[in-house]
């Protein structure tokens, strides 16, 4: 909840709301659909609605009932498999192998060469100038995989989705 929401905010964006909630994937899912139906009750404009999240130990029915919530409701989805470290990892390298939780910080603190703190507010900052490669490397990666199961792709990410769209604003 928090290393999604301090890397975002890192964007500094007028009009955008980024909320952490620390909920599973389809959990997520399920909170965004109450706030967009709010916001429609309440005529709150809005553009988008985005959830975060990784794939983690979530079970597998909930990480697959998200993506199936979130199209059934029109919100954009942009995930992590396994953890959102894979994210940051995709400034430096193309990995398409996949590596345990504790192998993306210690890979991590060896790549920026300080020891990674999992909280770091200043990683938006830290990494924007490799934000390209991050967003080449993800973009290779997802095409190698034929037939998208974000459940079962591991490594994958479509971050950088969310990320172009938000450079548009910057």
């Amino acid at each position: 909840s928090k290393t999604e929401t301090l890397y975002f905010n890192g964007f500094k964006l007028v009009n955008v709301k980024i909320k952490g909630c620390g909920y599973n994937s389809d959990s997520l899912v399920k909170v965004a659909i109450k706030k967009k139906e709010k916001a429609i009750r309440n005529k709150e404009p809005f553009d988008q609605i985005w959830c975060v999240f990784d794939r983690d130990s979530c079970p597998r029915d909930n990480f697959n009932n998200a993506f199936i919530l979130a199209k059934q409701n029109k919100i954009k989805t942009a995930y992590t498999n396994e953890a959102f470290e894979l994210w940051y990892l995709l400034h430096f390298n193309f990995y398409d192998s996949a590596m345990s939780r504790t192998q993306y910080s210690d890979k991590l603190s060896e790549l920026l060469q300080f020891k990674y703190e999992k909280n770091n507010s200043e990683m938006y900052n830290i990494l924007l100038p490799l934000q390209k490669n991050a967003i080449q490397n993800a973009t290779k990666l997802l095409g190698q995989y034929p037939h998208l199961n974000p459940e079962s792709d591991n490594p994958s990410s479509t971050v950088h989705e969310l990320v172009c769209y938000l450079n548009q604003w910057v």
